[in-house]
């Protein structure tokens, strides 16, 4: 049997420091619940935000921006590609911020897509080798995207610590530089929670950061040709360029009684361009090379990507277009593609 013995302040003295530390948790609290207001709602601000140090700030991504589906799909387009530049590492990729922020997925990332060997330790446990792998990572990045005007977004320290919005501008940023075969969602956008403290009291601002614009201003940001041009200043003669190349390419699609009188629309589904360039280079296609009723995004990509890599066995340069362009109908991207057929085989019969 426990016999409870209670006791009096005086035989106790040590339960009147235990009253006063109450009374100063009380007093936190109190402080704590006038500053509540300042504080977002929606957000939940993690235990390590109030030991900020003074004027020093931290960034995060607002809840309900993590549930938005277009920046849900961007993720998943990103997750995608990253998983399939690196299948031959065996490197998968489930989660962008937990795998992502020690460097070692961005080192291979950048390392496939570049073509550059970086000298950096293969495996780094420790968070000081975690952020020399990142330095290096970040400023060889920095060092190709920086004279491109690319507004750099991110840092060793937002990476390191998680920061989703800034890693998503890096791969955005790798993606369209490389000229990534994926089609980035229009329009993303997300809401980040800026949190500083100002004469110790932790203040919040919602800041809207663009992750993503058109699908047009993305490629045009490194890619500006006659095209653009002729479409920006000389709309007018847009027709006759057309015109020509309808001419040309039926001259050769005609032999096998087909006709062009659209380009966005009857290349789109990449058939017309892999017998296209069958007739040029005068070969038959075997028909399960390709989807001759493509019915699919995945079956239309598929074609057009099997006719560019017709094109460069054929000697030609890699197409500045991509394969999902083609079949977006993006006009320029198609001029692009069979202009550059136009001017290798104009003269062939």
């Amino acid at each position: 049997m426990v016999t409870l013995k209670t006791q009096s302040f005086k035989e106790n003295p040590g339960r009147c420091r235990m009253a006063a530390v109450n009374m100063s948790d009380l007093h936190e609290e109190g402080k704590n619940a006038i500053n509540a207001p300042l504080l977002p709602s929606a957000t939940d601000i993690h235990p390590e935000d109030t030991l900020l140090e003074e004027n020093a700030e931290r960034i995060m991504l607002d809840p309900s921006s993590r549930e938005n589906l277009k920046f849900k799909d961007l993720l998943k387009v990103l997750i995608d590609w990253i998983n399939s530049e690196l299948e031959e590492e065996r490197i998968i990729v489930k989660d962008l911020e937990e795998d992502c922020y020690d460097g070692q997925v961005l080192q291979k990332l950048f390392e496939k897509l570049s073509g550059r060997k970086l000298n950096v330790a293969e495996v780094t446990q420790s968070e000081i080798g975690q952020k020399q792998k990142l330095q290096t990572v970040l400023e060889s990045v920095n060092e190709l995207l920086r004279p491109h005007g690319w507004t750099i977004e991110w840092s060793v320290d937002s990476i390191h610590s998680k920061n989703l919005v800034a890693i998503v501008y890096l791969l955005v940023a790798l993606a369209m530089h490389f000229q990534a075969p994926i089609r980035l969602p229009e329009h993303v956008s997300a809401q980040v929670v800026v949190v500083k403290k100002r004469e110790g009291i932790l203040q919040t601002a919602v800041v809207t950061k663009e992750l993503t614009s058109t699908t047009e201003m993305m490629l045009g940001r490194f890619e500006r040709d006659a095209f653009d041009t002729l479409l920006d200043h000389a709309p007018d003669k847009l027709n006759v360029v057309k015109t020509s190349l309808i001419t040309f390419v039926n001259k050769h699609l005609n032999k096998l009684n087909l006709e062009v009188t659209e380009l966005e629309s009857q290349f789109a589904d990449g058939v017309y361009l892999i017998l296209l360039m069958g007739l040029l280079e005068d070969y038959f296609v075997p028909l399960y090379n390709f989807f001759l009723t493509p019915e699919s995004f995945e079956q239309k990509v598929h074609n057009v990507a099997f006719a560019f890599e017709l094109m460069q066995d054929g000697g030609l340069k890699k197409p500045k277009a991509r394969p999902e362009d083609v079949v977006n109908l993006n006009l320029k991207s198609t001029l692009r593609v069979l202009y550059n057929l136009f001017t290798n085989y104009k003269n062939t019969e």
